[in-house]
């Protein structure tokens, strides 16, 4: 038997407040209430509060009374909740720690509101709550609410409108400027205002040009508290000029050379859209030879003979009137010569080797270089100093653009482009500098005060070059104003100090550079209202006894009221001991015993009266499981009883379940279920498993869980059937519907035969044809027993019901349907699970949820209605209604919280009030970097970071981790070029400290941190350099093992590549052996410049092995190991080694299109190691596609020859992996498109799966691996060292295998000895014969004609001799022409070549001979009229015959 602590209601809500109150927000201090006050809200509507989330300290940012109170809640232990945990009774378990209170009734209107009210006791600054009550009767300065923009472009063919929309109380009044004077639109009867509003119509039905109304436009709203502003509206009126008539001359031009055919478009507003297309109205193809500049203009980088086939016209449609204009078309004569000169590339735009261009934050830059040439240059782009920000980089038009989007300051810099092709390359130096018109740091916000309390408007922004900060109030400067003790001006800040109703005013900050200005408003209100209760009279709170509680008074006043407690009416005010009244007025009794019972009063009181309300609190009995279900051994056909006896508190409903492996129980007609057990009879095997008893009121739960046994029987079975062969069961048949009614049917069916298997459950299926029409989900399932069950249905789906049997063997095909029901309509009953909100972009956040199915939609015309506030402001809700599953919310702050809730809907009404979800908008960049940055030399490769941390609201958004950059600058080493690639090490989460390794040792580098959200990385910190310690070398490269003849073994090596310090020499050990046996090790010293040594070898048979590495002052480094070669006598004819001079053999490849526009077919060297004449072989592979990587073996007796052919792609990557194995090593090559200086890895993998990399640079090709095995197979992939995720194809290859011999020499053997007699004799005897039939004479006739190809045919004559017939020159029957068109001999070492009169033989497309096959003249000469028959012995058995 086990025991489990309970959750139950309470513990639930309880884990769904300590998410929220867990959320970042409030720890990172972006929240202006302390998270136990939010987390009230989100979890009243499930009825419960959790005190345990007052345990979450205040925010950061907070005043100090804040600090002070989150400290006190700090203050209590976690081994004080260990003592209430053993002094609370059994059965409430972990769940019951949080969780005390309950309300009486249904979640009350004023729930959220009145907890944000209680913030504001804690705030610098008063809140005005959303109660309608109040917000009309305080007064409140105007505030603008909706404006048009300041570049307001409008259509000359509409009605203009400029919008100005402001809120306050008394509502405001609106009067207009134009171009800074006043604008009388009471003379003007075009010119109207909205009621209710100040937005300015302009009518020009009766007539009228619009452009008359041109100019800058400002809206003032105001009421007795004060004035605000709108920003400077520019309004202009769309202009799409026509295009000038002109007479266009055909434009004559050498082909090969470059032309820019320029548009030249009229200027209009908005800038027209530029393209450009043929007279006939057919687009032009453009490419990278051809295409079209930013500037509308359309660059031939060289003309072609095909592009005199079409004309060229420029085309510019404008925005506003949705029209386009063509220009007179271009035509082109093309002068062309005899062939097209190739030239090197010179840039046709920007003109120069350098220009400059400025750029605005926020902007997108767009740097363009188009270039002439033949072959058509391309285009690649690079920074000075760095890279290209891949996260906002991106190429346009053929790479002949670069855009940067969202520029920052830290894009700024050089950038240039490099045009090049065959004949050579150029590149031209764009010079960016990064401007920024204002932007904000801290906007002023509404300050609410009580009198006599001081605030302050801060208004803080940034941009290039520094914006200077005005301010004004109501609209007039502040200088000019009248003055006022009690405010003072600092800079960018104002300062209230003693407020008086008299301080109420709309103060404007008005922030400006030569590139553009903010405008903010904000007003500073005074209130003087007495205290105001806003929660309902005598509240009903429910707790659990020995649980802590938190009871909340919400209330308003100004000034911000004290608020007391008292209990039962009388007594003093409750604070110490059980007791703890937090600052914002809650009260919380730590654990609740019997005599806490009664009635709570709370009095809130300022300077101008005070306020009071009740709470009533009812204490009640936990439940507990005081005869808990015990540990069962049954045997299969008994009867099981499982007790759960509960005890509770009576006035709470008790309500008793079950589950079985945690899942809930399916009361079977074998089951009983009574208020105190749980029988089960006829126990069978899918009986066993565990059983939970849950007993739960609305207030807590108690779990007990026992686990069930059940033994087979023990006896043989005698029923016949048994053997019998069992299969699965027919399907059911005769589905009949019953009973219908609104949410429920009966369905019933005919069992089909179970084929000597008993069916043991039956599965219900159903298909609905609104959603997901054709597709059968699960239902129900029911045992095998039964054959009609009532299935339990939701609203307003058409359903269709199959059934499928299930034995032991398997499942049975599915019934044949029902028949159709449809149920009747109703509201939803639930709402959307999965609600999240996030940003997308810094000023939106993203809502989405998952969407509802047709078993729960319950109607037609299923949608959502989204709702969203912010979180801190407790302003009034916003939604809308959306039929898919995603909203956007735009213009919102960087990375706030939102209190989200989704409900379903549809034509029957709405579902039950959703959860509040809290979810967050966008991020922004981090505006702080990390300071006081501390570097610390570990060791060679490693060093440690200490920096402080930044504030939290510089972070501006979710802090992912403290990001270092580090670069290698230099070695210490003269003369040894390093690469200066920015490497990176994160720290998660608010860490102050780090370890940054794999450094390379005796080096120079440089290091900056950086703060990364969610958004990406921060600002830069202040660049620190260190110096790495020299370290030990890594190994010696490309070391080498020669055996020139059986006496010497020369060595020969590299230096390292990486020496990490000053090499002071290299160590050699080597060993010989002969099998298992293994002599003594000889060590070797060398000076750091000697790279050669030579072995003498003891004795011919028996092999080395040398492990050499280099040294240091600190120690030795990496060792590489080599094997000298095995002797001749000791291995089978195998390739010769990568030193040896490689045949190339040519490669007919067919490129696509997209590898090689201009290139129909290829030809690739393919490197093959020779190999001894004794076996020849030729190979040659042809790749057909250029799209697709294929993997093409060539053998020889010797080695296998492993690549991977692909295409060169535009992206970085690795390709045309080679593999060259013998027995013991293999030659690697590849291709890539990296930079000189790049590390790879190849790592490969043995047939045990034993995985090896080595390190190598880029240019170190061909790479050796020498620790292979013979005969055994590998895998192998190449992969770049800094980004893991760019690799090769991975390519399979084996090793040959290694054949030894221990014997003697072949020479002395008997065997060898007696063939090679039997060799010679019939070789004397084969010359016998042809010198006996040389001997007899006889005339033969010669074909007349030897330059005619012989045929299978021609052997024979028809007199029956011989014709001449050299049969040496003659290919063998079965031979066979490889696809290169030579001949693959088997009989014969002679080539096809040396009988050739005109050398070598040529070969046509498809691989067929087309030269003449002819005897040499040479041959003829020297043998006269002597037949070739008397030397050939073949002709000789030919004779014979």
């Amino acid at each position: 038997m086990r025991r489990q602590a309970a959750s139950g209601a309470a513990g639930d809500a309880g884990r769904a407040a300590a998410r929220v109150a867990d959320s970042a927000d409030c720890t990172r201090g972006r929240s202006p209430c302390p998270c136990r006050l939010i987390d009230f809200c989100a979890v009243w509507d499930a009825g419960v509060f959790l005190a345990s989330a007052a345990r979450q300290g205040a925010p950061s940012g907070v005043t100090g009374r804040r600090l002070n109170e989150a400290e006190t809640l700090n203050s209590v232990r976690e081994d004080q909740f260990q003592r209430l945990e053993a002094a609370r009774p059994r059965g409430l378990g972990h769940g019951a720690r949080g969780p005390v209170l309950r309300m009486a009734g249904p979640p009350p209107p004023w729930a959220c509101t009145a907890i944000l009210l209680c913030a504001l006791s804690l705030s610098g600054a008063i809140e005005i709550p959303m109660d309608p009550s109040i917000q009309n009767e305080l007064s409140q300065p105007p505030t603008i609410t909706k404006q048009s923009v300041k570049d307001h472009i409008v259509d000359p063919r509409d009605n203009i409108l400029i919008e100005c929309e402001a809120k306050g109380n008394p509502a405001p009044s609106f009067h207009w400027t134009r171009n800074s004077k006043f604008f009388n639109i009471a003379k003007d009867p075009r010119v109207s205002m909205r009621r209710r509003s100040g937005t300015l119509v302009i009518d020009f039905r009766s007539g009228g040009r619009p452009e008359e109304y041109e100019g800058e436009y400002q809206c003032f709203a105001r009421n007795k508290f004060g004035t605000a502003l709108s920003n400077r509206i520019r309004l202009q009126v769309s202009k799409s000029p026509l295009w000038p008539k002109e007479n266009l001359d055909p434009v004559v031009v050498q082909e090969g050379a470059p032309l820019t055919l320029q548009c030249n478009p009229p200027p209009g507003l908005p800038s027209p859209v530029i393209f450009w297309m043929s007279s006939s109205m057919e687009p032009i193809t453009q490419d990278k030879r051809v295409s079209q500049g930013h500037n509308g203009d359309l660059y031939f980088s060289n003309v072609m003979l095909q592009d005199m086939q079409t004309d060229y016209s420029c085309n510019a449609r404008f925005h506003f009137t949705h029209t386009i204009q063509q220009k007179n078309p271009f035509n082109l004569k093309v002068l062309t010569t005899r062939g097209v000169a190739e030239r090197t590339p010179s840039f046709m735009y920007p003109q120069g080797t350098a220009s400059s261009q400025m750029v605005l934050r926020g902007m997108d830059l767009l740097l363009e270089c188009i270039a002439s040439g033949v072959p058509t240059p391309d285009i690649a782009w690079y920074k000075k100093g760095g890279d290209l920000p891949s996260d906002k980089a991106k190429f346009e038009n053929f790479n002949k653009a670069l855009r940067i989007t969202n520029v920052s300051e830290e894009d700024s810099g050089e950038y240039f482009c490099l045009a090049s092709n065959k004949m050579g390359s150029i590149r031209h130096t764009i010079s960016v500098r990064v401007k920024a018109a204002p932007y904000w740091l801290d906007e002023p916000k509404n300050l609410i005060l009580a009198p006599g309390e001081d605030g302050r408007l801060v208004c803080r922004a940034n941009g290039n070059p520094k914006p200077t900060v005005q301010w004004m109030v109501n609209g007039e400067p502040l200088q000019s104003a009248p003055p006022n003790p009690n405010r003072e001006v600092a800079g960018d800040t104002i300062i209230f100090r003693d407020t008086q109703i008299s301080s109420r005013a709309v103060y404007q900050c008005n922030t400006s550079n030569e590139h553009g200005y903010l405008l903010a408003n904000a007003f500073v209100s005074v209130l003087d209202v007495p205290p105001r209760m806003l929660s309902p009279r005598n509240q009903l709170i429910r707790v659990i006894l020995y649980n802590r509680t938190r009871l909340d008074c919400p209330f308003f006043g100004s000034p911000i009221p004290t608020l007391r407690w008292f209990k039962n009416g009388q007594g003093s005010n409750l604070d110490g001991g059980n007791y703890h009244v937090y600052e914002n007025g809650s009260l919380e009794i730590k654990m609740i015993r019997k005599e806490d019972q009664g009635i709570y009063t709370c009095v809130a009181t300022n300077i101008l009266g005070k306020a009071e309300n009740q709470v009533r609190l009812e204490v009640k009995d936990p439940t507990r499981i005081y005869r808990m279900p015990e540990d069962q051994v049954a045997k299969r056909g008994t009867t099981v009883q499982l007790e759960c006896r509960v005890k509770h508190d009576p006035s709470l409903k008790l309500s008793v379940s079950w589950l079985k492996d945690d899942e809930p129980l399916y009361i079977s007609n074998r089951m009983k279920k009574e208020e105190d057990s749980l029988t089960i009879f006829g126990v069978a095997e899918r009986d066993q498993g565990s059983y939970t008893c849950v007993a739960s009121t609305e207030l807590d739960q108690d779990l007990a869980k026992a686990h069930l046994t059940v033994l087979a029987d023990q006896a043989t079975p005698t029923n016949r059937l048994a053997a019998l062969p069992k299969g699965r069961p027919d399907r059911p048949r005769d589905l009949e519907l019953t009973d219908l009614a609104e949410r429920s049917v009966r369905l019933t069916w005919i069992p089909g035969d179970d084929n000597n298997s008993p069916i043991t459950d039956y599965v219900v299926q159903f298909e609905e044809d609104q959603f997901q029409p054709g597709v059968w989900h699960d239902h129900s399932k029911f045992p095998g027993s039964v054959n009609s069950a009532v299935l339990r249905l939701s609203p307003y789906v058409n359903y269709q019901f199959r059934v499928i049997a299930i034995n032991e063997v398997g499942s049975s095909h599915p019934s044949l349907p029902s028949e159709r029901y449809r149920t009747s309509g109703a509201p939803p009953e639930s709402n959307p699970s999965d609600v999240k909100g996030e940003g997308s972009r810094k000023n939106n956040m993203e809502i989405t949820w998952t969407p509802m199915n047709a078993t729960s939609a319950f109607g037609p015309n299923l949608r959502y209605i989204v709702k969203w506030r912010r979180r801190e402001t407790r302003e009034a809700w916003n939604n809308v209604t959306v039929w898919g599953s995603r909203y956007v919310v735009g213009q919102t702050p960087v990375y706030v919280p939102y209190e989200i809730r989704v409900q379903a809907e549809n034509d029957f009404g709405k579902g039950p009030e959703p959860d509040t979800v809290i979810g967050y908008s966008g991020e922004d960049y981090p505006r702080a970097a990390p300071t006081d940055v501390k570097i610390r030399v570990l060791n060679s490769t490693a060093i440690s970071l200490q920096w402080n941390r930044v504030y939290s609201d510089t972070v501006q958004g979710q802090l992912r981790e403290y990001r270092a950059y580090y670069w290698r600058e230099s070695s210490l080493l003269k003369n040894l070029w390093v690469s200066q690639k920015r490497q990176q090490a994160g720290f998660p989460g608010d860490r102050l400290r780090g370890v940054v390794s794999r450094l390379f040792p005796y080096s120079n580098y440089k290091l900056e941190m950086v703060v990364v959200n969610g958004r990406g990385d921060g600002p830069r910190s202040e660049t620190k350099e260190f110096t790495t310690p020299e370290g030990v070398p890594s190994a010696p490269r490309r070391f080498r093992v020669r055996q020139p003849n059986l006496e010497t073994i020369n060595l020969e090596w590299d230096h390292p590549e990486h020496p990490n310090g000053i090499l002071i020499g290299y160590t050699l050990k080597y060993v010989a052996f002969n099998g298992t046996k293994v002599g003594k090790q000889i060590v070797e010293n060398f000076s750091p410049n000697q790279t050669k040594f030579t072995v003498q070898r003891a004795d011919p048979v028996s092999r080395y092995r040398f492990s050499l590495s280099a040294r240091t002052q600190v120690g030795s480094g990496e060792a590489v190991t080599e094997e000298s070669p095995a002797p001749p006598n000791e291995a089978t004819p195998t390739a010769a080694p990568p030193t040896s001079p490689p045949t190339t053999v040519g490669v007919p490849r067919t490129v696509s299109s997209t590898d090689a526009p201009a290139t129909a077919a290829t030809t690739e060297a393919t490197t093959v190691p020779t190999v001894p004449p004794v076996a020849p072989t030729t190979a040659a592979t042809t790749e057909a596609t250029a799209t697709t990587a294929s993997t093409t073996t060539t053998e020889s007796p010797a080695a296998t020859r492993t690549e991977i052919r692909e295409s060169a792609p535009d992206e970085q990557s690795i390709w045309n992996v080679t593999v060259l194995p013998n027995s013991k090593w293999a030659n690697i090559t590849w291709k890539h498109n990296f930079g000189p200086g790049t590390d790879f890895v190849v790592e490969y993998i043995d047939s045990n799966h034993t995985k090896k990399t080595v390190p190598v640079k880029a240019q170190a090709q061909p790479l050796q691996l020498t620790d292979l095995y013979p005969g055994m197979t590998y895998t192998l992939r190449i992969y770049s060292r800094d980004n893991e995720g760019i690799s090769s194809a991975v390519i399979t290859f084996m090793t040959s295998a290694a054949y030894t011999n221990n014997q003697a020499d072949i020479a002395t053997q008997g065997w060898f000895i007696g063939l090679m007699c039997a060799v010679a004799l019939l070789v004397l005897i084969l010359l016998i014969v042809c010198f006996i039939k040389r001997s007899r004479g006889g005339k033969y006739p010669v074909r007349e004609k030897k330059d005619v190809p012989l045929g299978p045919e021609d052997p024979k004559e028809e007199d029956g001799s011989f014709d001449y017939s050299d049969e040496d020159n003659k290919p063998l029957q079965g031979s066979q022409t490889s696809l290169d068109g030579t001949i693959k001999q088997q009989e014969s070492d002679d080539s096809l070549v040396d009988y050739g009169e005109g050398g070598e033989g040529q070969f046509n497309e498809d691989g067929s001979f087309i030269g003449q096959y002819t005897v040499k003249k040479d041959k003829e000469e020297t043998e006269g009229n002597e037949s070739s028959e008397a030397t050939s012995p073949v002709n000789a058995i030919y004779s014979l015959a």
